[in-house]
C-alpha cells in the first residue's frame, strides 16, 4: 500500500434502527478516509453516532446504506464470517470494555487473536507486550491488572496481527491523567509506524494528539 492510498474508506454511511413504529437515524451520510500514519479523532456528544460509526468501520455492524472498504477490499454488506476474516487480517479494534477474555492470560489473549488471522507476518507476543511495557505481565490474567495495564494489554491484542487500521473506542475513558498520556503516546507511536489510527473520544487530550478531528452531531459530520 502506497503512503497516499487509503487504508480505510467510508462512503456515505447510513445506519438506522427500528423499534416498533419508531425509527432512529444513527448515521446520516457519513464519509471519511483514513491514511496510514495519521491519527483521526472522532468527537461529539453522547448519542451523536460515534460508536455506531466505529462499529460500521470495524465490520462489527453493517451499515443500512453506503459502504466501507479496507485496503481496497469491500468490508460492508458481506456475511459476518467474511467481515470477521477481513477484520482479523486488516483491522485492530480496541474497546473500552470487552477487549480481553478474562479466563485467559494476557499472552493467551494475543494467541487467540492471532489464531483468527491468516497472516504470517505478525509480530511475536513478546515483541507486542514489550512495545506496551507489559512483558513481565504476560502470564497474568486481566483481573490481576490495573486499569492502565488492561488498556495497554487490550492495545497489544488489537495490534496482534499488525493491522493496517486501528479503531479505538474511548481508549482512555476510565484512566487517570498520567495513564491516559501513556496510552495516547502508545497510540501515536502506532501511527508513526504506518498504521491508520482512529479514536472515538470525549478527551481533550485525545483530540489534541490527533492530526485531525471529525465532529459528529446527530449522525452527521459537522462542516
Amino acid at each position: 500500500m502506497s503512503p497516499q492510498e487509503p487504508a480505510l474508506q467510508a462512503d456515505r454511511l447510513y445506519r438506522f434502527y427500528r423499534a416498533g413504529d419508531e425509527e432512529t437515524l444513527a448515521l446520516q451520510g457519513v464519509s471519511l478516509t483514513l491514511t496510514g500514519g495519521e491519527v483521526v479523532a472522532v468527537a461529539g456528544p453522547s448519542g451523536s453516532g460515534k460508536s455506531t460509526l466505529l462499529g460500521c468501520l470495524a465490520g462489527l455492524d453493517d451499515p443500512s446504506g453506503g459502504s466501507v472498504t479496507v485496503q481496497g477490499r469491500r468490508l460492508s454488506h458481506r456475511p459476518e464470517r467474511e467481515r470477521a476474516a477481513l477484520r482479523a487480517d486488516h483491522i485492530g479494534v480496541l474497546l473500552q470494555q470487552g477487549n480481553l477474555v478474562h479466563h485467559l492470560t494476557v499472552e493467551g489473549n494475543i494467541h487467540v487473536a492471532q489464531g483468527a488471522s491468516t497472516r504470517r507476518d505478525r509480530p511475536a507476543s513478546r515483541e507486542l507486550l514489550e512495545s506496551v511495557g507489559l512483558w513481565e505481565r504476560a502470564r497474568s490474567h486481566p483481573r490481576q491488572l490495573s486499569g492502565g495495564e488492561q488498556a495497554r494489554a487490550g492495545l497489544a491484542v488489537a495490534l496482534a496481527n499488525a493491522p493496517a487500521v486501528l479503531l479505538a473506542d474511548e481508549p482512555t475513558g476510565e484512566l487517570d491523567g498520567g495513564t491516559e498520556t501513556r496510552v495516547l503516546d502508545l497510540l501515536r507511536s502506532v501511527a508513526d509506524r504506518g498504521t491508520a489510527v482512529l479514536i472515538v473520544t470525549h478527551s481533550q487530550a485525545g483530540a489534541a494528539m490527533a492530526d485531525r478531528v471529525i465532529t459528529l452531531q446527530d449522525g452527521r459530520i459537522e462542516p
